[in-house]
């Protein structure tokens, strides 16, 4: 079946301005990260389309990367970056809300921002509600206790933003300090996860058997049921990991076992629920 990989990055190092990341001493990610590149890694696995989060904190690259995904259909849909009680915020969103490509804005523990203090802010909450208003999810990753309490706080504020919590299988789900947050956030409507960052280093070894990880996403799934998680990729950065091809065979082989129609909402359909993204090409779901 079609996939949609919700969550890469692009990047160009070689323009004139650089970027805010990656940095140039890892020679693994330091270099062009753009669609072309993406199409010939991600292709052969049957990934017809992606959406691309924005990997840098400054404003105007909100525009670059709605141009790097305007020139290759294979991009499906945007979340950029905006600082939500910045005092240009309002006229921002207005501004890339109006390319169809703009799908939501990304908050979390980067650029060194702290969700829970935002939220004591009225105008940051303000902005929230703008974002949910003109039809926008919220990506937010690097999820720890701090940053999933705050997320709860956020949705009781702005309940009506549709919430999408990226990179959950990083988490050691059998601390004690997560599984009572994290069912209360499943409880709540419109909250989606990303089955992305799946793959761990344990004794300076990336783990590739696909039994290891089970019991972590039978977790999540358990927790947040079929019709709410999503497939993630975070390529370019999965390559300081593995290669694509062995990132993906860990989430297909856990995926093979489900039934084909949990198999279609985890692959395309809860994206959409999720993104509201429109298809672009002939061979990507959808309408």
């Amino acid at each position: 079946m079609p996939i949609i990989d919700t969550h890469i990055h692009l990047f160009d190092p070689t323009r004139p301005q650089g970027v805010p990341w990656p940095d140039p001493k890892n020679e693994t990610l330091y270099k062009p990260a753009l669609p072309g590149r993406y199409r010939t890694v991600a292709g052969p696995f049957g990934i017809t389309g992606a959406i691309a989060v924005e990997c840098s904190p400054l404003a105007e690259d909100n525009q670059w990367l709605l141009d790097a995904a305007a020139r290759d259909p294979v991009i499906v849909g945007v979340v950029g970056n905006l600082e939500p009680d910045d005092a240009a915020f309002g006229k921002r969103l207005e501004t890339l809300r109006r390319n169809p490509l703009f799908l939501g804005i990304r908050y979390g523990n980067l650029w060194g921002r702290d969700l829970g203090a935002q939220l004591a802010k009225p105008r940051f909450v303000d902005g929230m509600r703008a974002a949910a208003a003109a039809g926008l999810a919220l990506d937010s990753a690097n999820p720890n206790e701090a940053l999933l309490g705050a997320l709860l706080r956020l949705k009781r504020e702005v309940p009506d933003l549709r919430l999408v919590i990226d990179h959950l299988p990083q988490m050691n789900l059998a601390d004690d300090r997560y599984p009572a947050v994290l069912s209360e956030i499943a409880r709540l409507p419109a909250v989606w996860i990303k089955i992305s960052e799946v793959l761990r280093r344990v004794d300076g070894r990336v783990r590739l058997d696909h039994g290891f990880y089970k019991t972590r996403l039978d977790a999540l799934f358990e927790l947040f049921g079929p019709d709410r998680v999503m497939y993630g990729s975070d390529w370019p950065n999965s390559d300081q990991w593995a290669p694509y091809k062995d990132v993906f065979d860990v989430v297909r082989n856990y995926m093979d076992k489900q039934e084909g129609s949990v198999r279609e909402r985890f692959f395309w359909k809860n994206s959409v629920a999720a993104y509201r993204w429109k298809k672009r090409q002939a061979d990507q779901p959808g309408d």
